[in-house]
């Protein structure tokens, strides 16, 4: 996380001016005011939060528009978000959400509710049980906790409880477990669910190996406010990182004093020296190991600790690798919800949680300077890694397509060394495109060869899968070509250049002439674009290969000219029919393009209705009605397909009064819903693996 100025933010924000709202499908729009932000003289606003892959932190930059900066992230999933504003180095606390984290004062929360993340959300009214703060005497010091008591405590009646000590760590306090953890809420939750036997829940900071001195300090503390079982067997402990390192001490090292203990990415690696199995398997009734994916500092040291443990012979469980979070709440939250109903009572799974896999040995990354970045394994972890170019920079950041459905997010790298790393994921199967960004600068990752004509300074990677099968490369030799070809552009009076792919086993001398696709770029964009970022070969590659395509020309012209419609059908027309065998008849031509190239597809259809059969755009707006033929458009148009992203695309909005304007000429398309995702690639890849197979109908 950037380190940034404190600043809570004062002045006039109105009330009914909320900085966020949350969508009841999960989407959150940010809007924070210009004046609100350095008056309009940052050269950038983030909003920061766990919005990364594993719930990493990660920052969403925001776009100015007017006296605002705003955005749309999402959809996330159900759950609970930490979050705050950052205006370049300065830090803002968001003063129109109510939301506090003691611990980060510039930290706001959101909740996303679903049925994932039920047992996160507020129980009803009077249904829950109690937090309140215990004050108590740890050797010379004063120490306070917090103490959660089951609905229908009562200090004066004839049930003892039994206890958990619920551990903080390194760099969480325990006001965190209700703040980020919803403690409070898990609890309450399976108390009105009765999937936990009532209890005691001491929260507390930890204090490092000091600790295990003042967890029993804390005890008498519990036991003198509270009616409470004192016996060993009615004990339990649990924590986070140097939490969790502690309750696997207290369990290995002092096993007559806690019957049950959990983990949460604790970082124990060795068993604790030499554990006495005999008197840990016969008094500890649960040690159960918990931790997130590779992401997670935890991960290797579990691995080594339950090699130990096997070693040992000491019983304990394992919950499995989260395979979705690392070192985070999110991770922990889940890791509460399965240990707490485990606890003083008879199970009957001891297995790992749904979805969770096992230990595959240690995670170690190649050595720095031994591999081209990013380094991708098999189950689509990336590292990335800078070069030594960058030693003395501040802050290093990768910008990359992985937030929900394409949208972009930043993940802070660390140094290494002298160079910056970071391990992300898991990602997707899908096709990735990335920039560094060095003290707030774009630069291009040198040690990638991918490269982007249009955008010098992004980068690629690919993440193989079955989703991702259409955007791979197919078997060599197999493919079809994509090749050059020179035109001159009187519209530019110049001699341009477009790229045009044609089918295996294309044959110049057919006696049917090829029917032909133009395919358009956006606004920034250029000929290139279709290939090295929207994957056209592959996807027309696998979608020929498996039958789905008729076999055609698709032409990938230059369109940033004042005047489309004249440089397609003067310059580019002209020069494919002369230089490859594709057919004159308009029901054997198609036409469609992304953002500013599906504006121009609308242009040539309303001056032109009739000369393409087969028309789409993807993220584009029609624009005016005035003048429109829809029954010439109707009469000369077989197909009008379009495609839009969800209210991540800019265009969504603009989209909605294209659909109107349509509609009130009468003019027939097709339109099956968003695609979701942003005005991004993600998109349109998925529109032209639509649009293909349905062109030119055999």
């Amino acid at each position: 996380m950037t380190i940034a100025t404190v600043l809570l933010a004062t002045g006039p924000v109105a009330a009914d001016t909320p900085w966020l709202t949350v969508s009841e499908d999960g989407y959150a729009s940010f809007s924070v005011p210009v004046s609100a932000a350095g008056a309009g003289q940052a050269s950038q606003v983030v909003i920061e939060g766990n919005f990364g892959p594993s719930s990493t932190w990660a920052e969403f930059g925001l776009t100015r528009r007017g006296e605002v900066y705003s955005g749309v992230l999402g959809p996330l999933k159900p759950g609970l978000y930490s979050y705050q504003v950052t205006a370049d180095d300065t830090g803002l606390k968001d003063p129109t959400n109510s939301t506090e984290v003691a611990s980060k004062p510039l930290w706001s929360t959101f909740f996303v509710p679903g049925e994932a993340a039920s047992l996160l959300a507020d129980v009803p009214a009077g249904q829950g049980g109690k937090v309140e703060t215990l004050t108590y005497r740890a050797g010379k010091e004063d120490r306070s906790a917090l103490v959660w008591t089951p609905p229908g405590y009562s200090a004066k009646g004839p049930k003892a409880y039994p206890v958990l000590i619920l551990q903080s760590g390194d760099g969480v306090s325990a006001t965190d477990w209700l703040d980020l953890g919803r403690a409070k809420q898990i609890f309450d939750n399976l108390s009105v669910r009765r999937d936990m036997e009532p209890m005691v829940v001491a929260i507390a900071d930890g204090h490092g190996s000091a600790g295990d001195r003042e967890v029993k300090d804390l005890q008498k503390a519990v036991a003198h406010r509270y009616r409470v079982h004192r016996d060993p067997a009615h004990q339990a402990i649990a924590g986070v990182t140097d939490g969790g390192t502690q309750a696997v001490r207290a369990a290995l090292g002092h096993p007559h004093h806690f019957a049950y203990a959990g983990s949460f990415s604790g970082l124990a690696a060795d068993g604790a020296g030499r554990p006495d199995a005999k008197a840990i398997n016969r008094h500890v009734k649960l040690l159960r190991l918990y931790t997130g994916n590779v992401t997670d500092p935890a991960y290797n040291p579990t691995n080594r600790l339950t090699k130990a443990l096997d070693r040992a012979r000491v019983r304990y469980e394992f919950d499995g690798v989260n395979p979705d979070a690392g070192a985070n709440w999110n991770a922990w939250q889940e890791n509460l919800i399965d240990f707490v109903p485990r606890l003083f009572r008879k199970v009957q799974d001891h297995g790992p949680s749904p979805g969770h896999g096992r230990l595959k040995g240690e995670f170690t990354p190649p050595e720095p300077g031994t591999t081209p970045t990013p380094f991708v394994t098999e189950d689509g972890f990336v590292t990335f890694e800078t070069t030594t170019d960058f030693q003395d920079a501040k802050e290093v950041t990768v910008w990359a397509n992985w937030a929900p459905n394409g949208s972009w997010l930043r993940v802070p790298l660390a140094r290494a060394g002298d160079r910056w790393r970071a391990t992300v994921g898991p990602l997707d199967p899908w096709f990735y495109y990335y920039r560094l960004m060095v003290d707030r600068a774009a630069v291009k990752d040198v040690a990638n060869p991918t490269k982007v004509t249009s955008e010098p300074t992004w980068s690629t990677f690919f993440v193989p899968g079955e989703k991702a099968r259409l955007l791979s490369d197919v078997p060599a030799g197999k493919g079809g070509k994509v090749e050059s070809m020179t035109y001159h552009s009187g519209v530019a009076n110049e001699d341009r250049t477009a790229l045009v792919w044609t089918p295996p086993g294309y044959d110049p001398d057919r006696e049917e002439p090829y029917p032909v696709f133009h395919l358009q770029h956006g606004g920034g964009q250029n000929y290139t674009d279709w290939v090295e970022m929207g994957r056209a070969k592959q996807i027309l590659d696998h979608q020929f290969l498996d039958g789905d395509l008729v076999p055609m020309v698709v032409v990938m012209g230059n369109g940033n000219v004042p005047d489309f419609t004249e440089e397609l059908l003067e310059n580019i027309v002209p020069a494919v029919r002369d230089r490859y065998n594709v057919s004159t008849d308009p029901s054997q031509q198609a036409l469609a393009g992304l953002s500013m190239g599906g504006g121009q597809t609308f242009g040539v259809l309303k001056a032109h209705p009739g000369r393409f059969a087969y028309v789409a755009a993807f993220s584009a707006g029609f624009g005016s009605g005035e003048g429109v033929d829809g029954e010439a458009i109707n009469n000369g148009t077989k197909l009008l397909r379009l495609y839009v992203g969800d209210q991540t695309d800019f265009v969504y909005p603009g989209f909605q009064a294209t659909l109107t304007t349509l509609n009130d000429l009468g003019i027939r398309y097709e339109f099956d819903g968003v695609t979701p995702g942003p005005h991004g690639w993600d998109v349109w890849q998925k529109n032209l693996i639509d649009l293909a197979p349905r062109l030119f109908e055999r």
